[in-house]
């Protein structure tokens, strides 16, 4: 892979010509970031749950604060590993400005790599996929179970339904604004968005390659997804700004896990004192020990007289920690460098850092301690309850939609809910397809609508169709 290909500026629709052109300054990928921030999808974000759905709190983070802190500490790994290739790599034809467009393109990505997630953060895309599990076997059309008249990756697509080739998705169509062509983002921002350059029917647990794991791409979207591949030419390979994202977004919210936790009173200052505790690997150079630094952190909170020095230890910790783990990022892209651009590194940018257990303990630390606490459990229950009740409501409505068959009452209002937009796009895409096809895309408009909902109006919704007033 070659970065003057990696950072390509196409679009599917291309740049407007002429004087309006050149009174624009902006680059590309300057014009990406103006056009996600003003979107619908993603000033939707802010209410979308990270972890503590419907939280009154206006200190615990929503999807649009995770977001921003992903876009913010991607483009500061971007900054690090491209000021390394220019000073170490030699890399021929890497520029500075290079280097700065992929912190635009970075950027841009950290903003809209979860705009595709369904309400209840990731139980929410969890639900959806055991919803398919459940019940699309028993779902009859004209007769014939709908999993029988579907192709293997149709099926597949709904099996393991997944939010990232629903962002996917989203940009590239589902904000209709202009055309057909959604946001009309740039090729090179698209790429590393995928971060699973694979078909669901292409799923493969047992290779041990981390892009292998999931699917990042419908049946639907297939065209759009080999366009950008063999356009940028990273194929069936991840682009190498992927990994950095990916480490972004790990670092982002495995770190801000723990602070919302410690706010919330599900983890106490001693609980992770005494998981730290249990580190014993060395933290190399920098000196960075991080149980150590956390209660060097208490003792000066104490020295100055703060009123809370296990608050002021702890949220001061999680500042130091990421600057730590940016640096672990950072070694972990530049050293597997070759490797990377070759398309064979199958490991996260933390495998073999320093920071490696350190990102798995919070992780775990985060799972155990709030993930798996009977208030989150509880929530689940009901967002579960809210989620299979929209899907069965709006999957029966659709199921006849665009057919010669006349729909009822309730399913032409059920239908009359679902964005133009959205039915637009089916529209597009149903043109010309057979009947299984139509079908699928019939499903997949259900998807789209119920992942373009808010936290909020999913339960206002449910309430109002369960005539809970």
């Amino acid at each position: 892979m070659e970065w003057d290909k990696l950072l390509s500026t196409k679009r599917a629709r291309g740049s407007i010509s002429g004087a309006r052109k050149s009174a624009d300054m902006r680059s590309e990928f300057e014009k990406d970031y103006h056009r996600i921030i003003g979107s619908a999808s993603f000033r939707r974000l802010q209410d979308k749950t990270q972890v503590f759905p419907l939280d009154k709190s206006d200190f615990i983070r929503t999807r649009l604060t995770h977001s921003l802190e992903v876009s913010s500490l991607g483009k500061s790994l971007g900054q690090n590993i491209g000021e390394n290739i220019l000073k170490y790599r030699k890399v021929s034809g890497f520029t500075p400005q290079m280097k700065e467009d992929i912190c635009h393109v970075l950027e841009c990505a950290g903003l809209i790599h979860d705009i595709g997630n369904p309400p209840f953060g990731h139980f929410g895309e969890v639900e959806i996929r055991e919803w398919f599990e459940c019940n699309l076997k028993k779902l009859m059309f004209r007769g014939t179970p709908v999993a029988d008249i579907l192709t293997e990756q149709m099926r597949e697509d709904f099996y393991h339904f997944e939010g990232n080739a629903q962002a996917l998705r989203l940009v590239t169509k589902l904000h209709y604004l202009v055309d057909e062509n959604g946001m009309n983002l740039t090729y090179a921002l698209l790429n590393t968005i995928i971060k699973y350059p694979a078909a669901s029917t292409e799923i493969d647990l047992t290779t041990g390659n981390i892009k292998d794991k999931k699917m990042g791409y419908y049946y639907a979207d297939r065209k759009i997804f080999e366009d950008i591949v063999r356009e940028t030419g990273a194929g069936k390979n991840r682009h190498p700004l992927t990994y950095i994202l990916e480490a972004a977004d790990d670092l982002a919210y495995k770190t801000a896990d723990i602070e919302d936790a410690y706010v919330k009173g599900y983890i106490s200052y001693q609980m992770l004192a005494d998981a730290l505790y249990e580190l014993t690997l060395c933290y190399g150079e920098e000196g960075i020990n991080p149980l150590e630094k956390l209660q060097s952190l208490y003792a000066r909170g104490k020295e100055r007289g703060v009123r809370n020095p296990e608050d002021y230890a702890v949220k001061n910790w999680i500042v130091q920690i990421q600057g730590f783990l940016i640096n672990c990022a950072t070694f972990g892209f530049t050293s597997n460098y070759d490797a990377i651009m070759g398309g064979t590194y199958k490991q996260d940018l933390f495998y073999g850092t320093y920071g490696e257990q350190l990102m798995e303990l919070l992780g775990s630390m985060a799972y155990k301690e709030v993930f798996c606490s009977q208030d989150i459990y509880k929530m689940e229950i009901i967002e579960s309850s809210m989620i299979d009740f929209l899907m069965d409501k709006f999957i029966g409505a659709v199921l006849y939609y665009d057919t010669d068959v006349p729909l009822g009452t309730i399913d032409r209002r059920l239908i009359s809910f679902i964005s133009d937009n959205y039915r637009s796009v089916y529209r597009l895409q149903a043109e010309g397809k057979s009947e299984a096809e139509k079908l699928y895309l019939r499903l997949l408009l259900v998807t789209d609508f119920v992942c373009g909902m808010t936290d909020s109006y999913a339960k206002r919704l449910y309430q109002e169709m369960k005539a809970i007033l």
